[in-house]
């Protein structure tokens, strides 16, 4: 058995996977502010107890990390979202349980799993989007990801859909990831709804079910479909999938926002070359497919 971890900008997920890829096991966090002020400390010390624990119960080879953002070899190069710049997670993780650790970018992670057991596996071109506090992704050709050399590539989040836009943590200004992640979709609404910022994900989707009219929760929702609409038209311009995945939270929305993705796409004329059908799909292994991922 292996341990997967997947990090997110605002989620960790620690997970037993047993030698047919199933999660047997699993322990998750969200993360919250006071966690990323010192986020290194709080990464270790989280990851060595529960490791620990999970060793004590289950035979253990490996350890696969997924983890957000540019990754070489053993060492996160940058990882914008948390703060992290040139930190080798891995040497610590491997001196503290003297088995083999690999670590990966994150989305590419989530991509190998729905490709080998999720909503992939069945085509041979495709694209891949996580859309959480960030937004990765992957291009799938022939079966094969696309090789990008010793740089993880495909950082979908960062390609600029707003000149002179906001801001974002890399240092540009609008990026993708700043219009249409889902952190940017429930900060809008928790914002809008005069939400706490500890109301989860879970408890916004049950205020839009429950409240289809509210014209506050249609603008923001509007407005993100349009950003996400545009980033993603582009990718299926240059590379022409036989479908596009999208894993992260955007799963648990999925059927809030799905049909209005693809309705706007085609309804907006965004694609070069027409479709009779628009293939879109949410990951059918959710947030899990980040730890079977970065054990493989």
């Amino acid at each position: 058995m292996k341990i997967g971890i997947d990090l997110g900008g605002s989620h960790i997920a620690i997970g037993v996977v047993d030698n047919n890829d199933f999660i047997v096991e699993k322990i998750e966090k969200r993360l919250m502010s006071k966690e990323k002020k010192d986020i290194k400390n709080f990464l270790e010390d989280y990851i060595i107890k529960n490791v620990k624990e999970l060793i004590s119960k289950y035979k253990i080879t490996e350890i696969g990390m997924a983890i957000p953002g540019t990754i070489k070899e053993k060492e996160i190069i940058k990882a914008v979202r948390l703060g992290l710049k040139n930190y080798n997670i891995v040497e610590k993780i491997e001196k503290e349980f003297n088995l083999p650790v690999k670590i990966r970018n994150d989305a590419k992670c989530a991509a190998i799993a729905e490709c080998k057991k999720g909503v992939l596996k069945d085509y041979k071109r495709s694209i891949f989007l996580t859309l959480g506090t960030g937004i990765g992704g992957a291009v799938i050709i022939n079966g094969q990801m696309l090789d990008t050399g010793e740089l993880p590539g495909c950082e979908y989040g960062h390609m600029i859909i707003q000149k002179d836009g906001i801001e974002c943590k890399c240092g540009k200004k609008g990026c993708f990831e700043n219009y249409a992640s889902m952190k940017v979709l429930k900060a809008n609404l928790r914002n809008a709804l005069e939400l706490d910022e500890k109301t989860s994900g879970k408890e916004i989707l049950e205020i839009i079910r429950k409240n289809p009219d509210d014209e506050r929760i249609k603008k923001i929702i509007d407005e993100f479909i349009e950003y996400l609409s545009i980033g993603i038209s582009n990718l299926i311009n240059i590379f022409e999938p036989e479908i596009i995945g999208i894993g992260g939270s955007f799963v648990y929305f999925s059927e809030v926002l799905l049909e209005k993705l693809k309705e706007n796409i085609q309804k907006k004329n965004y694609l070069f070359n027409k479709r009779d059908e628009l293939i879109i799909l949410p990951a059918t292994l959710g947030n899990d497919a980040g730890i079977i991922g970065s054990c493989q």
